[in-house]
């Protein structure tokens, strides 16, 4: 009887632990929205603003439809070096066809890329990237390019991660769209890099349906093949969605000035500025790149694209969130999949 007495009272006393635990499991992170951020001034400015901006009768409450949040890609949401993702496709692409083209040889820019001269391609990246794009984009439907994009990504790995491409989104990144969308924030995707790319997979690894990315503009072209309707993809760019070009893109495609936006270089400053300057409240965003044990670091002196010079320096003068990635971040990507 003692030692019922004393086991009853003993699992009375772990009984509201052992609820706790269950309805709150420990799992390393902190409770509240964005637990993969850890506790600073940059989790919190985010919570402040999205409070702000969600509470009705206060002072900065924004009303849903205007509720805009714009994402740079490349290095905001995911890795952009050693390459960026796209390079790293088109110069698969260009190695599997590379037999059929003999000729290709020729093109230094070519030979550089098919030999995996890092140097040349990294010195000369944006003639490399309008060279291996238009023999490797070019002359096949947007299906099929769609295609071959989507089994790119299924079976391709980082040459650092060893991980598939479309595991690495960065998982505090994800916890912010998935924040603010719960917030009544409509997503979007803009991005230097090309839009059909992006939209093959946008859904997939992020949940941003393709109609919200995005990206710089190849030319296609309308024909009937077989008596059925396609678009062809032809060899130049119409439109490069980098710099200036965002705030001109987010006008043409998304028709409203965003109430946040997040980005990682000077290419996306003038977006942070369209988005910001003059307009209270609103958000900006730096993703910097701090941490060489767990991804890279750099700023000015990035590995391809990336860098970061002039919208660091505007940051504290536009009051715009600067993220250490070291710092402020308890995990990159999400766990492997089992």
């Amino acid at each position: 009887m003692v030692l019922f007495r004393s086991t009853v009272s003993t699992l009375s006393f772990l009984l509201p632990a052992i609820v706790m635990h269950l309805v709150h499991p420990v799992c390393g992170y902190a409770s509240g929205p964005l637990p993969s951020w850890n506790d600073g001034s940059a989790k919190t400015a985010i919570i402040e603003f999205v409070e702000k901006v969600t509470t009705e009768g206060s002072e900065g409450y924004v009303v849903p439809e205007e509720r805009v949040a714009v994402f740079d890609n490349d290095g905001t949401l995911w890795p952009e070096n050693p390459i960026p993702f796209q390079m790293a496709y088109a110069l698969d692409q260009l190695k599997r066809l590379a037999p059929d083209h003999p000729e290709w040889r020729k093109d230094p820019l070519l030979a550089a890329a098919l030999d995996a001269d890092m140097a040349t391609v990294r010195g000369q990246l944006k003639e490399v990237v309008g060279s291996v794009m238009a023999k490797t984009h070019a002359g096949m439907t947007t299906e099929e390019f769609n295609r071959l994009v989507r089994d790119w990504m299924a079976r391709a790995k980082h040459p650092r991660f060893r991980r598939p491409y479309a595991e690495l989104g960065y998982q505090p990144m994800q916890e912010v769209i998935d924040y603010l969308r719960k917030n009544g924030f409509r997503i979007h995707i803009v991005s230097g890099g090309g839009a059909d790319f992006m939209r093959a997979w946008s859904e997939q690894v992020y949940g941003i349906p393709p109609e919200q990315a995005v990206g710089s503009i190849g030319a296609v072209r309308f024909e009937m093949r077989d008596g059925k309707p396609v678009l062809i993809k032809e060899p130049k760019l119409e439109f490069v969605n980098d710099k200036d070009g965002k705030p001109i893109a987010i006008h043409r495609h998304i028709g409203r000035r965003p109430l946040a936006a997040f980005g990682n270089s000077d290419g996306d400053e003038a977006m942070l500025e369209w988005t910001t300057v003059g307009r209270s409240p609103s958000l900006g965003l730096i993703v910097h790149h701090t941490d060489a044990q767990r991804e890279y670091a750099y700023d000015e002196n990035p590995q391809s694209s990336g860098r970061l010079k002039t919208a660091l320096a505007a940051a504290k003068k536009r009051g715009w969130i600067v993220v250490d990635m070291a710092k402020d971040w308890n995990q990159l990507f999400a766990k492997p999949s089992l």
